[in-house]
């Protein structure tokens, strides 16, 4: 009896002992999973101030020479060397002559034809001089200035129909005229600059029989060009003769300034654009130099322009009221690339200006102070 009481309070000793450690192994062990904590994002903000907003038309295009001149001939007859090479990026002044076709042959015969005009007004003086005395001093004044090796001179004037029945008789203007004919067709060997430019394509050379018909090259002023560009038919109203445009390069390493000089007056019926032209000076421009271009079409008043990642679906932007963020309906009136245009935004609402990642409404959201952030910094 005494055995089975004292094992019974070793067992009961035990179990209390086992219970009492095993509760302080159980309160000694740390929590490895501590509670998160509640992020608070931070969010860039501005405050909405309407004003009125200029709708810029980018477009780009290649240039073209204003005035071009495309090289042809009218007569046959060997290409004779000149002053300068004809050659592709030769420059040539106002005047100078750019082709020279052998005319020696040509030249023969108009200086017969003018021969014979001279000697048959040689052969009329005398009945002039005894029939019209009146009208003999003009023509023989004429027949004086006449010279072979220039230019025929103009027929002295006819005022009276007997004197033009007697010179026409005696077929003095029908000779006349086929002289100046010829002399006219004299002037077509010699090709001269029309003005100050340069020759891109050459294609004859020296010593090239050349016939009627065949072109010869182009040639090209330089200084002013054309860039052809097509914009929406959307703004073509407000597109107009005079406006200024902001041109650049590819690389913006070179700004320009250029005008609009011509609107197209129909839509293109496939792409539904106008095609405008905006000249543009500068001497150290190229024809066919690539050039982006800036249009003012319109402005756009009591709008602001935003980043186009900024508008969500269903044209929404988040605003934060009270460091909590709202939804707001805008009115989109213009999309460029990375830029879109709003309306019906209130005046002194402050939006969001950068996109924030997992962003819903009623998400409470820290406004960056930038004042602050400078002072942390210095």
């Amino acid at each position: 009896m005494r055995k089975l009481i004292i094992s019974a309070v070793v067992g009961g000793l035990i179990i209390f002992g086992s219970i009492f450690f095993a509760g302080l192994i159980a309160g000694s062990k740390k929590n490895r999973r501590p509670k998160p904590q509640k992020v608070v994002k931070t969010v860039f903000v501005d405050t909405v101030e309407n004003a009125t907003i200029p709708i810029i038309i980018p477009a780009n295009g290649n240039l073209k020479a204003k005035r071009r001149v495309e090289l042809f001939s009218e007569v046959q007859g060997v290409f004779r060397s000149g002053s300068k090479l004809f050659r592709t990026g030769q420059e040539y002044n106002t005047g100078q002559t750019l082709i020279r076709i052998d005319a020696s042959e040509y030249y023969a015969s108009v200086q017969s034809a003018k021969s014979n005009l001279y000697n048959l007004l040689t052969s009329i003086m005398p009945d002039v001089r005894l029939d019209y005395p009146e009208i003999y001093p003009k023509w023989q004044e004429y027949l004086n200035g006449f010279d072979l090796n220039a230019t025929t001179p103009k027929l002295p004037e006819m005022t009276s129909e007997k004197e033009k029945f007697f010179i026409s008789g005696r077929g003095v203007i029908s000779n006349y005229y086929n002289v100046k004919n010829l002399e006219q067709r004299l002037s077509k060997y010699n090709i001269s600059a029309p003005f100050k430019g340069v020759l891109t394509d050459a294609l004859v050379t020296e010593g090239t029989l050349i016939r009627v018909g065949q072109k010869l090259g182009e040639y090209i002023n330089i200084g002013v060009y054309e860039l052809e560009v097509s914009v929406s038919k959307t703004y073509g109203d407000f597109l107009k003769v005079g406006k200024k445009v902001a041109l650049s390069n590819l690389s913006k390493t070179q700004s320009y300034i250029g005008e609009v000089t011509r609107v197209n007056g129909s839509v293109d019926q496939n792409s539904q654009t106008i095609t405008v032209f905006i000249e543009v000076a500068g001497d150290n421009l190229k024809e066919g130099q690539y050039l982006e271009a800036n249009l003012e079409a319109k402005e756009e008043e009591n709008a602001i322009e935003i980043d186009r990642s900024l508008l969500l679906e269903n044209n929404q932007i988040f605003v934060v009221r009270d460091s909590v963020l709202d939804l707001i309906d805008v009115r989109p009136v213009y999309f460029t690339d990375k830029k879109v245009v709003l309306k019906d935004v209130p005046n002194s609402e402050v939006i969001v200006t950068k996109a924030l990642t997992g962003a819903y409404a009623g998400m409470l959201v820290k406004v960056f102070d930038e004042d602050k952030s400078k002072k942390t910094k210095s």
